[in-house]
């Protein structure tokens, strides 16, 4: 298996004291427009032959732990790779859940910024907790096409493999299944414990995941 690093929705968004730095330069370069035409923020899967996926309203919540649901069961499948991984098997420490395909505009604009954000949060100087990155590949119709995407840019950790996005509706309770790309932060008992609903860059990532591991609670 590739390196994996060093170890519900509609909530009122709660931005949190650890996220201050990261969310001045991160919110400003969230990108708006999605990876085609649609309605942002219906829940449920829109089909490929009718309608598009969409970008996020670049909402960037940190769920008190008061607050979190049930963990996050059945993300359980074949990596790009050909190799069995169940996200279950992480618990015990964070896991930053990225949803992304190589078809999606803003999924390559993150791509770099994700890199770096890992790279961060797995070494040394992280953030405490062990952290692995997990990608759930969606409507690539080829191995090939997604595996060239992660060459492109450097990404070490693995990928399910969910051409037809059977993995990602059961995300659906917790982020609306058009919006791509999207990331979730499960806490050490894999529960959702935040959800940034739109592209990505470090320095927002990296300060959403220290907030989670200080205790995610706005204080």
């Amino acid at each position: 298996m590739r390196r994996t690093g060093a170890g519900a929705a509609g909530r009122t968004a709660r931005p949190a004291a650890g996220l201050a730095a990261g969310l001045a330069a991160g919110l400003a370069a969230l990108l708006l427009a999605g990876c085609s035409s649609g309605e942002a923020g219906v829940p449920g899967l829109r089909e490929a032959a009718g309608e598009a996926f969409v970008s996020g309203d670049s909402t960037v919540q940190v769920l008190p732990v008061a607050e979190r649901g049930e963990p996050v069961e059945g993300l359980v499948g074949s990596t790009l790779e050909g190799e069995e991984l169940d996200v279950a098997d992480l618990r015990g420490g964070l896991v930053v859940l990225n949803v992304w395909g190589s078809w999606c505009g803003p999924c390559h604009g993150e791509a770099p910024d994700l890199v770096a954000a890992e790279q961060r949060l797995t070494g040394p100087d992280g953030p405490g907790a062990d952290v692995a990155f997990v990608g759930l590949n969606i409507r690539d119709r080829s191995v090939e096409a997604a595996a060239g995407f992660e060459e492109e840019y450097g990404i070490g950790w693995p990928s399910l493999y969910d051409p037809d996005s059977a993995l990602l509706l059961r995300l659906a309770g917790e982020i609306p299944t058009n919006v791509v790309p999207a990331t979730l932060v499960l806490d050490q008992e894999g529960r959702v414990a935040a959800r940034l609903l739109s592209q990505v860059n470090e320095a927002t990532l990296v300060g959403v995941v220290e907030d989670v591991v200080a205790g995610g609670d706005g204080a």
